[in-house]
C-alpha cells in the first residue's frame, strides 16, 4: 500500500470506515535491551483523559495510563526487535520491524496506521508518518505509553539478570552511571554491539585479554 509522510495533523483522512491505529516505538537510543513498539486502536466511545507523548509524562502517570489503555482500547499490541536484530539490521530498521510486528499482532485489522516520526515501516495497510505525532494524535500517544512502559519493565527484568549494570535506574540509556559500569564490567549479552560506546568497550576488553576476548 502507499505510504505517505505528512507533518500536519490537519492532513489526516477522516472517514467513518477507517480503522485507525496509532504506532510508536521506545528505546532507539539506549545501549542495551530490545527496541519496543506498540500499536493501539482507541475506542471513540471510551475516551481516555491525559494521553500525550510518553516522554512528557512522569513514570507514575505512564504506569497509571497503561492499564487503562489496555482496558479501554478496541485493540492493542506490543512487539519488539531484539539486540541481535538491532545489530544486524541497524536501529532504524529494527524499529521499523518492531512497529510492523505490533501492527500485525493487533486482534482487529486496521485500515490505516498513523506512525510517529518521518518514516513508515513497510506494511500491507496504508500508513502515514506524522512528525511529533505522539503529542498530536491520541492513538499514537497511547502507543507511545504502552511501548515505553513495556520497555521499562523489560529493563527492570534485565536488571535482575545483570544487576551490575543498574538497568533499573537508567533503562539502558548511556548515562554516566551506565557508561561507568559498562567500562568496569564489559558488555553483557544484552548490550547492542553495533553502538559505538559498547563497541569501544568490547575492543578495550579484547586488547586486555590479548586479543582472545
Amino acid at each position: 500500500m502507499k505510504n505517505q509522510n505528512l507533518g500536519l495533523f490537519d492532513d489526516l483522512p477522516e472517514s467513518p470506515d477507517e480503522i485507525i491505529c496509532g504506532v510508536d516505538e521506545a528505546g532507539r537510543g539506549p545501549l542495551a535491551g530490545p527496541v519496543f513498539a506498540a500499536a493501539v486502536i482507541l475506542d471513540p466511545t471510551r475516551p481516555i483523559e491525559g494521553l500525550r507523548d510518553s516522554k512528557k509524562l512522569n513514570e507514575a502517570k505512564r504506569d497509571m495510563l497503561a492499564p487503562l489503555i489496555k482496558a479501554q482500547a478496541l485493540a492493542w499490541a506490543i512487539a519488539e526487535a531484539s539486540e541481535e536484530e538491532i545489530d544486524k539490521l541497524n536501529i532504524l530498521q529494527a524499529s521499523m520491524l518492531a512497529m510492523r510486528r505490533a501492527v500485525e499482532a493487533l486482534s482487529t485489522v486496521p485500515t490505516l496506521a498513523l506512525i510517529d516520526g518521518n518514516r513508515c515501516p513497510v506494511m500491507k495497510i496504508q500508513s502515514i508518518a506524522i512528525i511529533g505525532g505522539d503529542d498530536k494524535v491520541e492513538a499514537i500517544s497511547a502507543a507511545s505509553i504502552l511501548a515505553k512502559t513495556a520497555r521499562d519493565a523489560a529493563l527492570v527484568t534485565l536488571h535482575g539478570q545483570y544487576p551490575q549494570y543498574c538497568f533499573d535506574q537508567h533503562k539502558g540509556y548511556g548515562t554516566a552511571l551506565h557508561l561507568a559500569r559498562l567500562r568496569e564490567h564489559g558488555a553483557s549479552p544484552v548490550h547492542r554491539r553495533s553502538f559505538a560506546p559498547v563497541r569501544e568497550v568490547i575492543e578495550v576488553f579484547s586488547l586486555r585479554a590479548g586479543g582472545l576476548a
